[in-house]
């Protein structure tokens, strides 16, 4: 498995766990549980991302003006999720931060895909993009496992 399959798997999470949010709008019994999954995910992903695909980008001038944007990413979000803490989940107010923080998670999965995975793929070798995944995986996972027995 390359990195690029690797951060797919936790994309496809993203994009469910995004919209079961959405559907729990309508269903406030739902809200806080789907809300702290969502929350679980990104923050496993952004953090096991950032360290075993950005910042190995960072090594190549063709990839770390993307690195940068895409890390500029994760803290707008990280910053959504905690208004979104913040807020009274029963709020109209938190609802439309709900549904733009689901568009911004969207946004960066679809450019992280359609853009940066071929720019890195250029410059990553066959090796590292392996390697990178198996990195990825090991501290995904754990950090995951930490956010379920949090």
């Amino acid at each position: 498995m390359t990195i690029f399959e690797a951060l797919r798997v936790s994309h496809q999470t993203q994009r469910e766990l995004a919209a079961r949010l959405l559907a729990a709008l309508r269903v406030p019994e739902d809200r806080a549980r789907v809300f702290q999954d969502l929350k679980d995910e990104l923050i496993a992903h952004e953090t096991a991302e950032e360290r075993h695909f950005y910042v190995p980008l960072f090594e190549h001038d063709a990839t770390v003006d993307l690195s940068r944007h895409a890390i500029a990413e994760h803290h707008q979000m990280d910053e959504m999720v905690e208004s979104l803490e913040e807020m009274d989940a029963n709020s109209e107010e938190w609802r439309e931060c709900a549904k733009k923080l689901c568009e911004k998670i969207e946004h960066h999965l679809t450019e992280e895909e359609q853009k940066f995975f071929g720019q890195a793929g250029e410059v990553l070798s066959a090796q590292q993009k392996v390697e990178l995944a198996d990195a990825y995986e090991a501290e995904f996972l754990t950090l995951r496992t930490q956010g379920l027995n949090a």
